[in-house]
């Protein structure tokens, strides 16, 4: 557990931290039009990359992989302190992602080898709790960095945590199986895979903005989503060893909760992103006071989860935290729809406590509700696939809920201040704007841009908050199935044993 929580730790860390610098960076590298793609070519990288870290832990050893996951994420952090424009520090974040996908799906795959399911919530409500600790420190320590040093260091800051977590995982996880020692990987399935999510994301990202939606550019986008997916549902089938065994997915539990994963993802990624902006360029608030203005949704996240874990292990009743934790989360997203430039930080934070409660209703269950539903020798890949859709909710959450924050946001501030004005703010336009340079602005044209971005952040939460209560269907549809205990897991020997047979 030593090992587990200090990756997760590091996992987490580093998309908390960046987010309070993000203004900064835009602006310092003149990428408005670009800022969902400093989250979405991480989140997008680690959305690809899980299902093929899932599958090559359940060939390989959860061990070795878990190890060359974090040094991926470790070179990655270094390449994107050294960025010197926005196209580098899109790839080198992908970079980072690729690792990162590794280190997500290794955890929850490591805790399902070491504790059985009926044992697993209180573990993974533990788990579950660094993750919200992970969010209250890492805004801070961004806030921080990038108000008394420089942003580069929100990404630099990783590497003496990833040190040490490469160091102990070494020592602590020697134990695990070390798997089948013949990787049979299913190269032409994950290619496939990347095409099809590469695609699906481009569409969210630059569709109604860069190019029409009935253009050529978006038309052959979707076509080629659609043929990639046929031939990788295809491949899938056939394959003797898939990089996403589709056999999981007959199982109507592991269906509904890994819609519910792609629901948390849209949400929980598009509101971190996007809270910043509001906070830093309406509210006032400096990177650090951002970032401690996040503390109440984590607090809440973190409290329910530790309770939620609790529960489940002592009654081995799950069914009623994914109800309740999709009804807080669309209510949530609602009230953040309805801010406008007077909304206070005490209202704030009272919606961000019911954003968290229902997300860390929803965090842990999910995933614990996924793995209990698939045999135990298919556990690494269960994982990745839950894991898999939760990020790729995050692609799409990040990327559609960005772009229509960026599009609404220009409109209206082109709106208000006249295009004269908005045209003749020199390095303040829009697309350089950094809070500090906001406020060196006239008081029209300041207000102006203030009322762009409250306008952009309610038609993003609100749209947020669609897709959540959609999720409050699948809750219902969810049925209890008994967790497995001690006595139902196999004896290190046997679950070595499948895992060559496999």
């Amino acid at each position: 557990m030593s090992g587990l929580v200090i990756a997760m730790l590091l996992a987490m860390l580093d998309n908390m931290i960046v987010a309070p610098a993000l203004p900064t960076i835009v602006g310092d590298l003149h990428g408005l039009n670009h800022l969902a793609w400093v989250t979405t070519g991480y989140v997008l990288a680690s959305t690809v990359a899980t299902p093929i870290w899932g599958k090559l832990g359940d060939l390989l050893g959860r061990r070795i992989t878990f190890l060359t996951s974090i040094a991926i994420f470790l070179v990655g952090s270094a390449l994107c302190g050294m960025s010197q424009n926005m196209g580098e520090l899109i790839a080198f974040r992908a970079i980072q992602g690729l690792g990162a996908g590794g280190l997500m799906v290794g955890v929850m795959a490591v805790l399902a080898d070491i504790v059985p399911p009926r044992e697993r919530g209180k573990y993974q409500g533990v788990m579950m709790a660094v993750m919200p600790v992970a969010m209250i420190g890492g805004p801070l320590v961004g806030g921080f960095i990038t108000d008394n040093l420089n942003w580069r260091w929100a990404f630099y800051v990783n590497l003496p945590l990833g040190v040490v977590a490469l160091g102990v995982c070494w020592f602590v996880l020697a134990k695990l199986p070390r798997g089948a020692g013949k990787a049979r990987i299913d190269w032409l399935g994950a290619g496939l895979l990347s095409v099809w999510i590469t695609a699906l994301v481009l569409i969210t990202t630059w569709g109604g903005s860069q190019y029409d939606w009935a253009s050529p550019q978006i038309l052959g986008l979707v076509a080629l989503t659609v043929l990639a997916f046929v031939a990788f549902v295809l491949v899938e089938r056939r394959s003797a060893e898939p990089i996403m065994p589709l056999s999981v997915f007959a199982n109507r539990n592991f269906v509904l909760a890994g819609a519910l994963s792609l629901i948390v993802g849209f949400a929980m990624f598009g509101g971190i992103t996007l809270l910043p902006q509001f906070q830093q360029y309406v509210q006032g608030a400096s990177a650090t006071n951002s970032g401690l203005l996040l503390m109440p949704m984590m607090l809440a996240a973190m409290t329910v989860s530790l309770i939620g874990g609790q529960l489940i292990t002592r009654t081995g009743h799950y069914r009623a935290l994914p109800i309740i934790g999709t009804v807080l989360m669309t209510g949530g997203l609602a009230l953040f729809a309805t801010m406008d430039t007077g909304t206070s930080r005490t209202m704030t934070a009272v919606f961000m406590v019911v954003l968290g409660a229902g997300m860390g209703c929803l965090m842990q269950t999910t995933m614990l509700i996924a793995q209990n539903s698939s045999p135990l020798n298919a556990i690494g890949a269960a994982t990745g696939a839950a894991t898999f859709l939760r990020n790729m909710g995050g692609s799409l959450g990040v990327s559609l809920l960005s772009t229509l924050y960026i599009n609404t946001l220009l409109d209206s501030f082109t709106e208000s201040a006249g295009p004269a004005a908005a045209g003749a703010t020199g390095s303040g336009s829009a697309a350089a704007m950094t809070p500090a340079m906001l406020r060196a602005l006239p008081e029209p044209i300041r207000h102006a841009f203030q009322v762009g971005v409250t306008d952009g952040v309610q038609g993003a939460f609100m749209w947020a908050a669609i897709v959540a209560a959609a999720g409050i269907v699948v809750a219902l549809f969810i049925k209890h199935v008994p967790l497995r205990g001690f006595a139902d897991a196999p004896k290190p020997d046997v679950a070595a044993a499948e895992l060559q047979t496999a």
